[in-house]
């Protein structure tokens, strides 16, 4: 897997210039049209972690590699992509258009936590396949985005937020059985959400140096100050999964995308996640998966 690309990078790769209004710690915006990184000359999209938000809306069928998934939509999309979850996709035909803007965490400071949206989240839904009626709506924003961006108007960056708001917005109308955004509000959630926040912040493993620190409910629950007992229960009552179970899955997913996507041995592998010794990771797997991780690795391959 290659690194995490940054809002640097981007520019420098794909643009070969760098915005004068982009410092680090700043929130910078940006939208695109699809149809200038598009031709002959296009350099494929790598599979890799970007350090800002991206949304898509591409026209035309298209491939989505999404952390351990592929999808592929033969029509209109609307993808959604985070800085937790490693991405790319791939056109199904030789021509498509569309747009996409970026934006950083940090633009959304003092606006509300874009990332607590569930298209914006790992277990979230990102992709969303377009019905001809939905096209226009979607298109038109984009349309005002980059009008917007032309303009010397003062405050257009707050206008910014709003359309990338009513983009997800819509996306979420588009999955009526997803939970909404919430708050806080009492202590099952908020253990769940500081919880699931510690899980996250240990991943993208990005070198076979790097090893994951907390893997097990005891561990979670030391960090958290609370029994395993209480954690536990807040997270059956939130999610409707044991510790144990979300543990489980999240490492399942990094230990699918280290095997499909770099060529460490199993025992790297292992030793990243958390497991002394390979044959550990071998039986954990196998019970998760049904296949030994070799396997796996052959298949997806």
């Amino acid at each position: 897997m290659n690194k995490t690309e940054s809002i640097e990078d981007f520019y420098r790769n794909k643009l070969q210039w760098m915005p004068d209004n982009l410092k680090k710690g700043l929130g910078h915006f940006n939208v695109f049209k699809l149809d200038d990184f598009n031709g002959p000359q296009a350099k494929p999209m790598p599979y890799n972690r970007r350090d800002f938000f991206k949304i898509s809306f591409i026209l035309g069928g298209n491939r989505a590699h999404y952390a351990d998934k592929v999808v592929e939509t033969n029509g209109p999309t609307l993808l959604f992509a985070n800085p937790q979850i490693p991405y790319n996709w791939e056109p199904l035909q030789s021509t498509y258009s569309g747009h996409f803007c970026i934006f950083t965490e940090a633009f959304f400071t003092n606006f509300g936590n874009i990332k607590d949206y569930p298209v914006f989240q790992p277990g979230g839904t990102p992709l969303f396949q377009l019905t001809e009626d939905q096209i226009e709506p979607i298109r038109l924003i984009f349309l005002q985005m980059h009008e917007e961006m032309a303009s010397d108007f003062q405050y257009k960056y707050d206008v910014m937020r709003t359309l990338v708001l009513q983009l997800v917005h819509l996306a979420l109308k588009l999955q009526p059985a997803q939970i909404s955004v919430y708050e806080a509000s009492n202590a099952s959630t908020r253990i769940s959400a500081m919880f699931t926040e510690l899980l996250e912040r240990q991943f993208p493993i990005e070198a076979n140096r790097q090893q994951i620190a907390f893997r097990s409910p005891n561990d979670f629950a030391t960090q958290l100050a609370v029994h395993v007992n209480h954690l536990n229960r807040a997270l059956k009552e939130t999610t409707g999964k044991t510790t144990s179970q979300i543990i489980a899955e999240r490492v399942i997913q990094e230990a699918k995308m280290l095997l499909m996507h770099t060529n460490w041995n199993i025992g790297e592998i292992a030793w990243s996640l958390g497991f002394e010794e390979p044959p550990h990771f071998i039986n954990f797997f196998k019970k998760q998966v049904e296949l030994t991780p070799k396997t796996f690795r052959e298949l997806s391959n």
